[in-house]
């Protein structure tokens, strides 16, 4: 079993930064110098880095002063200057619209990245509502569980070392969140919004499903992404968000939702998906291959579900993904992080790293 350090914030916002920094410091510097590669491989000029993260910094601030003071903690704490921790909270933006500008990197690099599942009450043997995903992403990246309150609510959430919210969690009001990446040829890192990572903690820190739709939902985002949200209350949904428009997908009768890297009906919101002409099919295969293995069985077994985030029909594009030796290091990914949320329980599960290496680790609220 692999486990991630499991941080206790309290304070206000600067503070609960500086304990962020402190304790990821090693892990924190290893992450921007990470980030730092990727992004120039992805095409973004050396000399532009700093210009765009001030761009973010800006946003941060103008958005969200208790998300701006707690990066200026994390900063303080890890050591690392203001700019490369901007980088790391406004990596989203940074990155998949370099993918769209640039139109790398291809299919033989970055071959797969996340499948999320969830159901209401029923779906699952267990019962109470569910939601999970297997987090596909590059090799090297550190990542952590944070663990905070937020006018009455307390959460707790995966995180990547310097990042200031957590992007797949749950909270004390029954909402959970997880994340799949999505991309579009109208992603532009210049729109001014709200960013993909403040966003994210919005929903987390949300009190009911309403509440943290219309986080995800509003203002226009400058970078597609998929938010699969979950509710004790009120069953599962999913939102796909782009900067032509949104779209608010429900789970239908007792079959798990399925969502991976793809609109499920682009032309619902008018959106081209450049980089699915690079052959990304592994996004299809996911979908496709998580919807078949849970509709084996119902309701879902716990036993049903972990097998099926651990399945690796399909090789490089499988479920459960491993680094590929063969493609370049800095292009290497594989399952990170696999989540599985049970709302009504407000339990936690998951491991660092494909979860057919080892057994789910819990914690609980």
């Amino acid at each position: 079993m692999t486990s991630l350090p499991l941080l206790h914030l309290e304070g206000g916002p600067l503070e609960r930064g500086r304990q962020h920094g402190e304790a990821l410091r090693e892990a924190i510097r290893t992450n921007v110098a990470v980030y730092r590669s990727r992004m120039l491989t992805s095409g973004v000029p050396k000399d532009e880095l700093a210009e765009r993260s001030q761009r973010f910094l800006e946003q941060f601030t103008r958005y969200d002063a208790d998300y701006r003071a707690t990066m200026d903690g994390i900063a303080e704490g890890s050591g690392q200057d203001m700019l490369d921790i901007v980088l790391l909270n406004a990596r989203y933006e940074l990155l998949y619209s370099a993918w769209s500008e640039f139109g790398r990197p291809t299919v033989d690099s970055i071959r797969s990245e996340c499948t999320s599942f969830g159901g209401s009450d029923g779906v699952f043997t267990s019962g109470g509502t569910q939601i999970g995903q297997n987090w596909d992403w590059f090799t090297g990246v550190e990542g952590a569980l944070l663990r905070w309150e937020h006018d009455d609510v307390a959460v707790i959430g995966f995180t990547e070392a310097g990042v200031a919210g957590a992007k797949i969690g749950l909270n004390s009001a029954g909402i959970g969140l997880c994340i799949n990446g999505l991309g579009a040829s109208a992603d532009d890192w210049r729109l001014d919004t709200v960013p993909f990572h403040l966003r994210a903690r919005r929903v987390l820190e949300s009190k009911t499903l309403g509440e943290a739709v219309g986080h995800a939902l509003a203002p226009r985002p400058a970078c597609s992404a998929n938010f699969f949200m979950g509710s004790a209350a009120d069953g599962v949904l999913t939102v796909e968000t782009s900067p032509l428009g949104s779209r608010v997908i429900y789970e239908d009768g007792a079959a798990p939702l399925v969502h991976a890297n793809h609109f499920r009906d682009p032309a619902a919101l008018g959106v081209y998906e450049s980089w699915l002409e690079t052959g990304r099919v592994s996004t299809y295969h996911r979908c496709d291959r998580m919807e078949t293995l849970l509709a084996k069985e119902s309701p879902v077994s716990r036993e049903r579900l972990y097998a099926a985030m651990r399945d690796h029909e399909g090789g490089p594009l499988a479920l459960c993904r491993h680094p590929v030796e063969t493609d370049p290091v800095e292009l290497q990914t594989h399952t990170a992080f696999a989540a599985h949320l049970e709302l009504d329980a407000k339990r936690f599960s998951y491991t660092w790293g494909p979860p057919c290496e080892s057994e789910f680790a819990t914690v609980s609220l």
